[in-house]
This record gives structure tokens, sequence and C-alpha cells, in this order.
């Protein structure tokens, strides 16, 4: 395999720039023709690795692309899961040049260059090197497992219509492990395998006021002003401490033994570096922790987006009448997105002061999943990693969601084994976004070991 992606390098990197130029912003529908391209790309792209067959599954939102090819029966089956829609690129200023424009630069990090463009790490970097490893199996007549691609096109908006897909369609796609390409290693030097990640519990909420915007001289002072009542409501849902203040939030949180922490804990982390790295004088968060942890086997509370009023140009004295702001919770064992959604819902209206009312809109959320590190599948990607980069991984928690892990488990019955090679520091869902060549072409060599180790174990 190694060889093969030497021999097809540049081909490999040209192709995943023609990808990442289709702008498949699944959360806004003025790309829904964009994304739906998207969904062709890859199903020409499985049928020119050599499946057998590919094609689109009509959803009520955007297409599941699905293809497989199936050697054996007797041999073990690998269902791989990965997503073609990419976070909105917003704010467009910030990017050193365009989104959908990739270019590669090198960095520090990435010497050997790195593609900057939306999706390029977050997924379709990740979730084309697989389709490269499987046409470098068939190709070479080395292809030891039956293997089946579920594509989607609605990660970044909560999966929504996953679950019917997967209840639809259990018998096709019955395998034997589960492999995603969405998450991240340590460093190029340091290999990791993620054993856990946190769930999520992503909504809306509004606060308004007067029945219309007032002006802030003849007003202020007499009438609550939404942006400032939202502001409050918001801070108040920490303590000093970094603790949320929700009622109950933390009743069913799965606390780690000091031995857990202590095996996390071998991780490598510079914690200058990483302050350097992120432009920041000192870090943030729950009180007792480290910041490993509080990114990983913590909760958190987070506004994501927040505006009201006058935001334009110049200056406007206005008292605007509502305010509304984008919060996500990420959640770990045992914490149940839809219970935390509704302590929230009740407390956040609860604390709000009669001079208001506050709505909450429930948007997406994700359980939290942590896998198995004595399966077949987890050993084969360690073993694979530990082939291809020189070094065993070390098993990490992920501080990020990927809803459909737990939706694959209730429903498929299936263990997933999250098999990551981006950075941390890649600017997922940010401006300046890339994914490392190295990272690319890497990811590649070492999904084309793990079918091979993956096929020895099962075979046993």
């Amino acid at each position: 395999m190694k060889a093969y992606v030497e021999q097809h390098k540049e081909r490999f990197i040209s192709e995943l720039l023609e990808l990442l130029r289709i702008p498949s912003v699944s959360a806004d529908s003025r790309h829904k023709a964009d994304v739906r391209r998207t969904a062709e790309y890859i199903k020409e792209k499985l049928l020119a690795a050599g499946a057998d067959q590919a094609e689109l599954f009509e959803t009520k939102g955007h297409p599941v692309v699905y293809g497989e090819k199936l050697i054996d029966p007797a041999l073990p089956t690998v269902l791989v899961y990965g997503h073609y829609d990419v976070q909105p690129p917003d704010p467009l200023n910030l990017w050193e040049t365009p989104p959908f424009e990739p270019t590669i630069r090198q960095t520090k990090i990435h010497p050997q260059g790195a593609i900057f463009a939306r999706g390029a790490c977050d997924d379709k970097g990740q979730m084309y090197s697989h389709i490269k490893a499987f046409e470098g199996l068939v190709t070479t007549n080395q292809l030891p497992c039956n293997v089946k691609f579920m594509i989607e096109g609605e990660e970044e908006v909560g999966s929504e219509n996953l679950a019917e897909f997967l209840k639809e369609h259990k018998e096709k796609l019955a395998a034997d492990v589960i492999l995603i390409s969405d998450t991240s290693v340590i460093a190029n030097d340091t290999p990791s395998l993620e054993v856990g990640l946190r769930g999520l519990s992503y909504l809306e909420v509004e606060v308004t006021g007067p029945n219309r915007d007032l002006h802030s001289g003849v007003y202020g002072g007499g009438v609550a002003n939404p942006v400032n009542v939202l502001c409050e409501m918001i801070a108040s849902l920490k303590d000093a401490n970094g603790r949320i203040t929700i009622p109950g939030f933390y009743d069913k949180v799965v606390e780690l033994s000091k031995e857990e922490r202590a095996e996390l804990a071998k991780a490598p982390f510079d914690l200058n570096a990483y302050q350097e790295e992120l432009g920041i004088a000192d870090v943030s968060g729950e009180a007792g922790y480290t910041t490993p942890e509080r990114t990983s086997i913590r909760p958190t509370v987070d506004v994501n987006g927040i505006w009201g009023g006058y935001t334009g140009e110049g200056a406007k004295t206005v008292l605007p009448a509502k305010a509304q702001a984008k919060i996500s919770m990420r959640l770990v064992p045992n914490q149940d997105p839809d219970e935390i959604t509704q302590l929230f819902k009740e407390y956040f209206q609860r604390i709000a002061p009669k001079t208001v009312k506050v709505s909450v809109t429930p948007h997406h959320g994700g359980h939290p999943v942590v896998t198995p590190t004595d399966s077949a599948g987890f050993i084969a990607a360690s073993r694979a990693f530990e082939e291809a980069w020189g070094k065993k991984p070390i098993p990490t928690r992920g501080g990020g969601s990927i809803p459909i892990v737990a939706l694959f488990e209730k429903v498929l019955g299936l263990k997933t084994v999250l098999m990551g090679f981006g950075l941390d520091s890649d600017a997922l869902h940010s401006p300046n976004e890339h994914y490392g060549i190295f990272n690319y072409l890497k990811g590649i060599e070492t999904i084309g070991l793990f079918y091979k180790h993956f096929a020895e174990l099962s075979r046993k």
C-alpha cells in the first residue's frame, strides 16, 4: 500500500482538491445543489475505485451515498462511515484564501504542506482517504475483507435523517465493525486512537422585551434590554469555579477514577505550546481538572453565537426588542442529550426575569460514547498505526461529538473504531481549516493496513 500511495500521490491530492472546490454546506439551503453534486462525485469515485455498486439513497434531506464490494461472505465485513457535507465558512473575511478555492501552503506543523479549504480535514480529506485506500487494495488485489461505504451529507446539521435510513436498510448495512475517520491524532510523531467521544445538546434561545426597538435615550434605564438580560442569564450558567449551575446537570456524569485519569495523562501535552498556538495568555475551565481533561472527560456549556440590536457600521442608539443565542453543551457518559436539553430549558426559563419572555428551541444532539479497546477492530487499528507510523498509538478521549456512533450501536448493534488522522490545530469549524498532506497520505496507507490486520484477527 505504501508503494501504491507514493506512486499515485499527486493524483490523490488533485482529486481531493477537486472535491474541496464543491461548497457542500448542508446548513445553507442555497447550497442544496452543491451538496448533491458532492454526493454524485463520491458515488463516481467509489465506482472508479472498484466498488461493485454505488448509489444515492434519498432522505428527507440530503442523500446518503452507499457503495460496496462483497468478495466472499466468509470474510469479515467493514462498514466505512464518513460525511461529505461541511460547516459554513463564515466569517469569510478571516480566511487567508477563499474557503472553496483550496490552496497548499507550508506551516510550522505541516512542513510538507497542508491543504487549506473548508472541509479539508472535517471530513472530506479523512473520508476520501478511505476511498483511496480501498482503490489501492482493489487495484493491487490485496483486499482481504468485504467493504461497505455509507457516506452521508447531514452530519454537520445533526444527521437528522440517518436513524430512519439505518432502520430501513439494516440488512444492507450488516457488518462486523464500523470504521470512521473524523477524529484526530495527538501529533504527526505521536499517533493515537480515540476510545471515547462527548455527546451533544445544541439549542437556540430567544429573549424578547418590548414590542419594538426603542430609543435608548428615551427608554434606557426604564425598560429591560434583552441583550443585557441574555448576557446576564448566560453568565449565570457557570459559577466561579467553572461548574455548570443547571440543577441536575451532573447527576449522571461518570467520574473517572484516579487510575483512569492517570492513564489519560500519559498522552503528551505542552500547556505553553497550547497557549502559544491559540494566542492566549491563560487557559480556563472547571476547577480541579487539567486542560486535556476539561476538553475530553468533562461536560461543557458554550455560546456558539449571539446577536441582537444594531451591528452595522457606525452608531445607532437603540434598545433592541429581542436577543438570541445559539448554545451547545458537550456531554459525557452517562448524560442523556434529551434529558440535558430539558433541564436546560426548564432552568433557563425559570431564571428569566419578568421583564422579558424567553423561548428555547432544541436543534440536535447525540449521546456520548466509549469504545472498547479489546475488540478485533481496535487491535487491528492499533497494529495498523504501529506498522505505518512506527509507534503504538496512545488511547485518548475526544472532546468532539459524532452522534451517529451511539446510533450505530443502538440500531445496528455494531461497535465503532475511531481512526482519525487530523490534528486539533487544523482549525476545524474555523476560518483557514486545513489538512496536512502527510496526514492525508499516511491515512491512506494506515487504513490499508487496518484491513490486513482486521482480516488476520478475524480468522483466529
